[in-house]
């Protein structure tokens, strides 16, 4: 007897293969190598351009690169008015073209005219961004301001690398303090000069060199009175290959935290051309007269006191003010200790050379009360070694508390 056929309702729906769904890229392989190269490009402005971010900008028709540029100067033009012109330079027009750029655009009128106004009239069919203006008062009004005009806009590409470019101005422009670097050189049991106080030199030329660099990129150095009275250093940032300091603008600031105005009048920093640059920091304790004498010479400010010492978070909110984006303290150990243990260094440049000194009295990189506890230490994340001559250089971030 032949079964009865179940009606089609009951019968099992057919199998069908199951398929991977193919997901397309976000961004195209060509869209992260211009993308590189308008961050190579925002490099070349490193040390030039604060209080201001660095910013490249490639602008691309059909696969193929019609001008190029990056913000050179604060108050120069931005890097999307020398993308444009260097393309019409080259006879260009930048009419449905791409724009890579590190940053968004500007939509507002500062010491520049805003750059959104000159990719719309230029007829710019398309942006792509790595990130978003840091300011909160004006994050994502540029790309707005693009899209309502009919300009296509991507934006997170390559983010980290734009990030860590200007880590230092997205930290300044949310927080109006410096962005705070320790930069220390060391032998390898963590002392800085002998008993005597003796430093000069712990590391090699290329070592040197390349702390010469970091004082280039900086907008202020910061040290301790002992530094001061122990090595009358000069602070200045002397010329040296790869430097990026540009003749025309003036050397960091170099503020000395000196409590008790104990600074020598015949010191360097006090006496050489640069002396305008010179800011003593010290508190209602220190004697008028040698306020005054100071004052004859260089700026003094007087801050609050901590402790019977200055207030650095005072210095650091003043020198924000002034627009310095950050900041490069070196010393000494006390100074060293000082920011660390009020979480108020973000990262570390910390220079080790093959030896060893040793000593009680020997002077450490790091002094002060030290952590009472594992619960109390500083960490340092995302360190990276660097071999400098005979020399080794560990950078890294310190680690929130």
């Amino acid at each position: 007897m032949p079964r009865p056929r179940r009606h089609p309702a009951h019968q099992p729906p057919p199998r069908i293969p199951r398929r991977r769904p193919r997901l397309e890229p976000v961004f195209a392989a060509a869209d992260t190598a211009f993308m590189r190269r308008a961050l190579r490009l925002a490099g070349r402005g490193r040390g030039r351009t604060s209080p201001n971010p660095m910013v490249g900008a490639i602008l691309v028709k059909r696969g193929r690169i019609l001008g190029r540029g990056w913000h050179r100067q604060a108050g120069g033009p931005h890097a999307e008015i020398e993308a444009l012109r260097d393309a019409q330079a080259h006879g260009q027009t930048a009419a449905g073209a791409t724009l890579y750029v590190s940053l968004e655009p500007c939509c507002t009128h500062g010491r520049t005219p805003p750059c959104t106004a000159a990719l719309i009239a230029a007829g710019v069919a398309r942006v792509v961004a790595a990130t978003v203006d840091p300011n909160p008062a004006h994050r994502g009004r540029g790309f707005r301001r693009l899209a309502r005009a009919g300009i296509a806009v991507r934006t997170g590409l390559l983010a980290p690398e734009a990030n860590r470019l200007n880590e230092a101005f997205n930290h300044w422009i949310c927080h109006r303090t410096p962005w705070v670097t320790l930069k220390v050189a060391m032998t390898l049991d963590g002392k800085l000069a002998t008993a005597a106080g003796e430093s000069r030199w712990i590391t090699g030329p290329r070592a040197r060199r390349y702390a010469m660099r970091l004082r280039a990129e900086t907008d202020a150095l910061v040290v301790g009175i002992n530094t001061v009275r122990a090595d009358d250093p000069r602070l200045t940032v002397r010329p040296a290959p790869g430097s990026p300091r540009d003749r025309t603008r003036p050397g960091p600031y170099r503020v000395i935290l000196d409590s008790h105005a104990r600074t020598p009048l015949t010191a360097r920093v006090v006496t050489d051309a640069a002396a305008a640059r010179t800011i003593v920091v010290a508190t209602r304790h220190a004697p008028a007269r040698r306020v005054a004498a100071l004052r004859r010479r260089v700026s003094v400010w007087i801050a609050p006191a901590r402790g019977g010492r200055v207030s650095l978070r005072w210095v650091l909110r003043r020198l924000g003010a002034m627009g310095v984006v950050s900041a490069l303290v070196e010393g000494g150990g006390e100074v060293h200790a000082a920011f660390l243990a009020r979480r108020l260094a973000h990262r570390i440049a910390f220079f080790f050379a093959p030896k060893v000194l040793g000593g009680r009295q020997a002077r450490k990189a790091v002094g002060g009360q030290g952590a009472s506890g594992w619960a109390e230490v500083v960490a340092v994340e995302e360190g990276r070694w660097q071999r400098l001559g005979p020399d080794w250089l560990l950078t890294g971030r310190v680690a929130a508390a």
